[in-house]
């Protein structure tokens, strides 16, 4: 039997070692899913219940694997689900292939249905885009759609019309007006020039209190980030994107930074007289040193994000890894190192009694959300993949949840998308089977797609080899990060008709689904729940009843600004009364921290 071009398309996609692909059907890809049932499901087709699902699905494949991340969907509605997750993957810099359809070659340009201009459509988001119109186009088209996804990284984009996928396949020939294509990609790394590393050294070896920012740009560099902050007595503070490129174990590692940050990585950003960052564009410039406080050092292998958030005098334009390896020979070692390192753990060590003593004392109605997240941080094991979403639960894992051992973790980090944690977990399944995984979800979030996505989770169980996938759901009934940014950034008292949530059980419809289903209720019940799902064979959904009114207050609020803060509750928000209270008591534990802790204060 003669092969079509979708035939071809799927075996080219085996040659690139595609394991997965993340979809849902439709008529414009009936080809491809013909194919896929001639290739006996090889790459195997993962059905997800919306085509943004199968995009994060893809994206959390790829964040976890560290390798392509592939999705499809149909032309028209099909394709204009999958742009939010494909924004997700560019700018996060996840490489991502979408292979999409598009109405017959006849009846392009025709107002037809379901034609839109796909070209148009994903043109702004794309680092590879285009059309095959005909058999010989397709090694080429899908091999440079491929190289670009991991070389940017980001999502590229091949889009097949319907009757081209049941074209009989002929390769391109050794002729004018033909490109041929070969697969193989071999590893490279980029690297600075000899003067520039020396400059740097210059700048790093002058300096007396060194911080170091990474980012997810440093994950494949722990070794030499670790040798880069011993020599140089260097705190090392993390971007969200990095929270999992360095374990939190480590005595000079201050935690996150920024809104959602660690008061020591705020102490280490204001004290610092020179600032190295490496694979991080962190954007919020206020939490960096103040400019002219710090001489500055960026390692970043993208050379169009260099120099920027801060004035840097040295710009590395090279891979984390290699850079570094050239760099450490250059740099001089402190001979206070250990003492710095030893304050820094003492900051460190306050800081997590800090935030022990905000989860455990300032009482909640009926349950306070940081405690949730303060319970499950010992249990997590150290093989863990988490997942999380875009909520105010983003405050309690930053802050609460320590990475140890070879725990993977990721979000949305820069477009900071709500919806994204579920998928993600499904596609961290995929990506390593043999290790449990671990979604922290708002209410919000699971009820705008999380909840459908437990069914792909119930139809894909069995499939993992570790088949522990365990959601954790903040439910508040309230959208509540909008909420706090309402208060505290726009002088807004809370807005009901926008902001209340209905109390839907997650845990029960996890139920109806052959799921296990927990409703935890009251604080003594976090823990013992917690131990369940985790130890659960299967998927399961931990539903806890929190309070809105628990603040998540930035490490670097003053009175002041808490003050400005009251002045808008007082506005008329309906819950002002106990978020004022939780709030100074909250904020009361940062001056009451290294005292008994067993008592109420």
């Amino acid at each position: 039997m003669s092969r079509t071009v979708a035939d071809h398309l799927l075996a080219r996609l085996r040659d690139w070692d595609v394991e997965y692909v993340f979809g849902y059907p439709g008529d414009g890809i009936n080809g491809l899913l013909a194919a896929w049932g001639r290739a006996e499901d090889n790459p195997r087709f993962v059905q997800a219940r919306h085509e943004e699902m199968a995009a994060f699905q893809a994206v959390g494949y790829a964040k976890y694997a560290q390798r392509l991340g592939v999705c499809t969907a149909t032309s028209g509605p099909g394709a204009i689900h999958l742009l939010n997750g494909l924004y997700d993957a560019a700018l996060d810099h996840a490489p991502v292939l979408a292979v999409v359809g598009q109405t017959d070659r006849s009846a392009m340009g025709g107002s037809y249905q379901q034609e839109v201009d796909l070209h148009a459509l994903f043109k702004d988001v794309a680092a590879y885009l285009e059309t095959v119109t005909v058999p010989e186009q397709l090694p080429n088209v899908l091999d440079r759609a491929v190289r670009a996804a991991l070389a940017r990284p980001g999502p590229a984009v091949v889009i097949v019309p319907a009757d081209v996928q049941t074209l009989e396949y002929t390769a391109p020939g050794h002729a004018f007006k033909m490109v041929p294509s070969s697969r193989d990609r071999s590893a490279y790394t980029t690297a600075p020039a000899d003067d520039a590393l020396a400059r740097a050294a210059e700048v790093l070896n002058a300096g007396e209190r060194v911080a170091i920012l990474i980012g997810q740009g440093a994950a494949g560099a722990r070794a030499e980030v670790e040798e880069t902050a011993v020599r140089l007595g260097a705190g090392v503070a993390k971007a969200l994107l990095g929270k999992d490129a360095l374990p939190d174990t480590l005595p000079y590692v201050t935690g996150t930074i920024g809104l959602l940050g660690t008061r020591p990585s705020w102490d280490l950003m204001r004290e610092c007289d020179t600032l190295l960052t490496i694979g991080s564009s962190f954007p919020y410039s206020q939490f960096l040193p103040e400019f002219g406080q710090a001489r500055g050092v960026q390692i970043d292998a993208d050379p169009t994000a260099i120099g920027m958030r801060y004035p840097y005098e040295v710009n590395l334009v090279g891979d984390a890894r290699t850079t570094l390896h050239r760099l450490l020979p250059l740099l001089n070692a402190k001979a206070d190192a250990a003492e710095r390192h030893r304050r820094i753990a003492e900051g460190v060590e306050r800081w997590r009694d800090v935030l022990a003593r905000q989860a455990e004392l300032v009482d909640a109605d009926p349950i306070n959300p940081q405690y949730v997240a303060h319970c499950l941080d010992p249990l997590l094991p150290e093989n863990a993949v988490l997942a999380v979403d875009s909520a105010s639960v983003t405050n309690w894992y930053a802050r609460h949840i320590r990475m140890r051992g070879t725990m993977r973790a990721s979000l949305s980090g820069t477009l900071a998308t709500m919806g994204c944690a579920v998928p993600y977990a499904i596609g961290a399944k995929f990506a390593h089977p043999d290790r449990p995984a671990v979604a922290l979800v708002g209410d919000g979030a699971m009820q705008m797609n999380g909840m459908a996505e437990l069914i792909t989770a119930a139809k894909y169980r069995h499939a993992w080899q570790d088949p522990r996938l365990v959601i954790g759901v903040w439910n508040n009934q309230d959208l509540n990060q909008v909420t706090w940014e309402m208060r505290a950034m726009g002088g807004a008292p809370q807005f009901l008709p926008s902001q209340e949530l209905p109390d839907v059980s997650t845990a029960a419809f996890a139920r109806s689904l052959g799921l296990a289903g927990i409703r935890v209720e009251k604080p003594e019940d976090v823990e013992p729940a917690w131990r369940e799902a985790l130890s659960h064979d299967g998927p399961a959904v931990v539903e806890f009843l929190t309070d809105p009114a628990v603040p998540p207050i930035p490490p670097s609020a003053t009175w002041e600004q808490l003050e400005s803060t009251a002045k808008a509750l007082l506005k008329g928000d309906t819950d002002r009364r106990s978020v004022l209270g939780k709030g100074l008591k909250s904020k009361l534990q940062e001056f009451l921290a290294g005292g008994e802790r067993g008592k109420d204060e």
